[in-house]
Parts: structure tokens; C-alpha cells; sequence
């Protein structure tokens, strides 16, 4: 059994797992499940998991899918809409998270992970950063299942949801760049772009992933120079030909990059992170050498940010001005365009949930699946997340030989 770092106050149990005589398995086909959608308006969120149109089709399939009063609100949802299509809409919020599966959008709290009545299936965003100890050792007691759902692997290998939600980031980023470049909010009165006789504006993208390209892909569109650093050249080269147009690549090569943050316009952050700890590829001096009236958006902050000037800020107040350089640093950026996010979400969490309920439960589609089994943090209250027990403290299990045992 693999373990990792030292146990705390987590109650991660002492169970023993001895490995089992393999059976053949009948798994139970179309299986009933409760399905909760609870209401993250008051976390900021504005997303909802499903939309109307996919909770039909989970309650024609014989499912129960229970919606929180105003959970689709957010992204011009009613709960008529809802209701219209087969769900059951309610106030409780303890209804809610009662459910055999609980998914949401944004990461868990200690008051929703008090609501709910213990080994369920739990699906959200983790945010690693914003989790805090008492959530995870509630979640723990609770013997849940947990899923992250920007951990989710498909049968390509590629996680669709952080996919999806990086396009929208990289395609919204370049929009309210230009919004706030222009005069309407204190700008400079620059035009995102080009226009004939006039220079084109200068757009650093650091990162060559699909927030990167798609913010490539916007900011070309408009006319404007784009530049795109990142580590790898093999990035690079895909990028280049992803995009379909010639532009600016270059490694982290100081002397380069501090000339072309000097003359950008823009400055987008779109280094996929990993490591809990912080690691800017843009420190506070380069940023200090900006224009006056430039723009910066860090798409990731979620994760500590690449830009050592930024500060993870609610989608309410996501803007301050930091060395004469305009500042956006919301952590969950697809929210401005909720209902957007919404079906690219439903699209992905649908099929998920109809084949956790035809699979016979969470336990055979985690066996069967390693792409799930990617997301998965928590196993019946046992933590199977390295990066968690790392920032914790705690002993993280072996997944694969957990479910082995079951």
C-alpha cells in the first residue's frame, strides 16, 4: 500500500484491505439514482452542473433529480425550466445534499458538507488552494466519494472539463482585455486589434496549453501581434500549428521575455500549474516595466497564478490597478458567461451520471474506468490525492488497491 506523507487530526481510519478472490460480476443495469443540484450563488459561482434539457433526459432514463430553488439562476435557468423537464425543486438545502450523487460547480464548504447524510457520491470543482482542513476531515467523516471534477480524464486521455472551461477562459480573457484597454473603464483608449494605418496592439500570452490557444486564436482574430512563451518547444511547435497562423514562440528566455512584457499591451497568464508552490514566471519587476494602462489577466490564479502581482479575487471584485497596470484576477472567470459554461459542463456531467446509474454505482464505474478514477480524491472517506495529503500532512492510499478490496 502506498503512503505518503504523516497522519494529523484527519481521521483517515485504519481499515486493512486484504486483497479478495476475484468473482465474476452482474452489475445492475439502469439503476435508480437521486441526483441533487445544489445552488453555489452564494459561493460567487454563477454555473450550474446540469442544464434543463440534460435533467430530462436523466429522468426519462428512471433517475431523480432534485434542484435547489435558483440553482440555475445564475446562467438564466428557472426553476420552472427545470421543473418542466421532470425535476423535483425545492428550498432545503438538506433535501438537496441528501441525494445518492451530489454534484455542483463550485468546491465544497464546511456548511454543505454538514448537510449531507454521508456515503454519497460528491462531484466539484477541488480548487486545492481553497480547501481548507475542517471541509476535507467533514468530507472524511462523511465516508463520501469524492470527484474532482477537473481531474476527469476521457478514453483520449484529455480532461474535457478543465478542456472546455480553458477555451471559454482563453476566449473571455481577450474580451475584457479589450474592454478594459478601451476608455470605458479608465483605459487608455486603445483599440484590442489593428486598423489600417494604425499600430496593432501587442498581446503576451505565456503558456502554450488551450487557454493560451484559444486566446491566441481571439486576439489574431482582432488584428493584433500575439507572442506565446512557455517551456517546451514540442508545446510550441503544436501551438504553431494548432493555430494555423505564423506568430511569435519563444522559450523563457529572460532577456526576451523582459522585452516583449515591456512593450505588451496584454499580458495573459496560461501556465497550467501543478505545484503547491507558488512559481512566477512573471515577477513583480517585469511587471513594474509594463506600459502604463496595460492590461494583465492571470487565467491561473485557481492555482497560485504565474504572475506574482496577481491576487485571486471574487468575480465581484476582480479588478485592481497594481504599478499603473490594470489587474484582472477572477478564479473562476467562465461564470461571466454562465450559461455558456453551463451546457459545455452539462454536456460532459450528463453521460457521467447516466453511467454511474447503468453501471450499478460509483464502485464498478471507478474499476472500469481509469479516467474517472483520475478524479477521484476521496474513496469512501479514505483520501487517495497526493497533493492533498502533501499540503495536509495526512497519509494519502493507493486508489487501485482500495478497489481492489471491494
Amino acid at each position: 500500500m502506498n503512503e505518503r506523507g504523516k497522519n494529523n487530526n484527519l481521521n483517515l481510519g485504519n481499515t486493512t484491505f486484504m486483497p479478495k478472490e476475484e468473482q465474476l460480476e452482474t452489475a445492475v443495469r439502469h439503476r435508480k439514482i437521486s441526483i441533487g443540484i445544489p445552488s453555489d450563488r452564494k459561493n460567487d459561482e454563477k454555473r450550474v452542473a446540469l442544464t434543463p434539457e440534460a435533467v430530462n433526459i436523466l429522468v426519462e432514463s428512471g433517475n431523480e433529480v432534485i434542484v435547489q430553488k435558483g440553482a440555475g439562476a445564475g446562467a438564466n435557468y428557472s426553476d420552472k425550466d427545470y421543473a418542466e423537464n421532470g425535476a423535483l425543486i425545492t428550498e432545503s438545502p438538506a433535501r438537496v445534499f441528501s441525494a445518492d450523487a451530489v454534484i455542483k460547480v463550485a468546491p465544497f464548504t464546511l456548511q454543505e458538507a454538514d448537510f449531507l447524510k454521508g456515503n454519497q457520491i460528491v462531484m466539484s470543482f477541488l480548487n486545492v488552494l481553497q480547501l481548507s482542513e475542517e471541509t476535507l476531515g467533514k468530507l472524511i467523516r462523511k465516508k463520501v466519494t469524492a470527484i474532482a471534477l477537473e481531474k476527469i480524464r476521457d478514453n483520449n486521455g484529455v480532461m474535457p472539463v478543465m478542456e472546455s472551461m480553458s477555451e471559454i477562459s482563453g476566449v473571455t480573457s481577450v474580451l475584457i482585455a479589450s474592454d478594459y484597454l478601451s476608455n470605458h473603464h479608465g483605459g487608455k483608449g486603445v483599440l484590442l486589434g489593428g486598423i489600417t494605418g494604425v499600430t496593432p496592439t501587442e498581446v503576451v500570452i505565456i503558456g502554450a496549453n488551450t487557454a493560451g490557444e484559444y486566446a491566441a486564436r481571439a486576439s489574431l482574430g482582432l488584428g493584433s501581434q500575439v507572442k506565446v512563451f512557455d517551456q517546451s518547444l514540442h508545446k510550441l511547435r503544436r501551438f504553431q500549428n494548432l493555430v494555423g497562423q505564423r506568430l511569435q514562440t519563444s522559450v523563457f528566455h529572460p532577456q526576451v521575455l523582459k522585452k516583449a512584457i515591456k512593450s505588451a499591451d496584454v499580458l495573459i497568464g496560461a501556465i497550467e500549474l501543478e505545484d503547491l508552490r507558488p512559481w512566477y514566471y512573471i515577477t513583480e519587476e517585469m511587471v513594474k516595466s509594463m506600459k502604463k494602462g496595460s492590461v494583465i489577466i492571470d487565467l491561473s490564479i485557481d492555482r497560485g497564478g504565474c504572475i506574482e502581482t496577481t491576487e485571486c479575487r471574487a468575480l465581484r471584485d476582480p479588478v485592481y490597478e497594481k504599478h499603473g497596470v490594470i489587474h484582472f484576477s477572477a478564479w473562476n472567470l467562465p461564470s461571466r458567461v454562465a450559461r455558456t459554461a453551463s451546457i459545455a459542463l452539462s454536456n460532459i456531467f450528463n453521460p457521467l451520471l447516466q453511467n454511474i446509474a447503468e453501471s450499478g454505482g460509483i464502485i464498478q464505474l471507478i474499476k472500469n474506468d481509469r479516467g474517472i478514477r483520475n478524479g477521484v480524491y476521496l474513496f469512501n472517506g479514505i483520501l487517495t490525492n497526493e497533493t492533498l495529503g502533501q499540503k495536509f500532512g495526512a497519509i494519502s492510499k493507493d486508489l487501485d488497491l482500495l478497489i481492489s478490496a471491494f
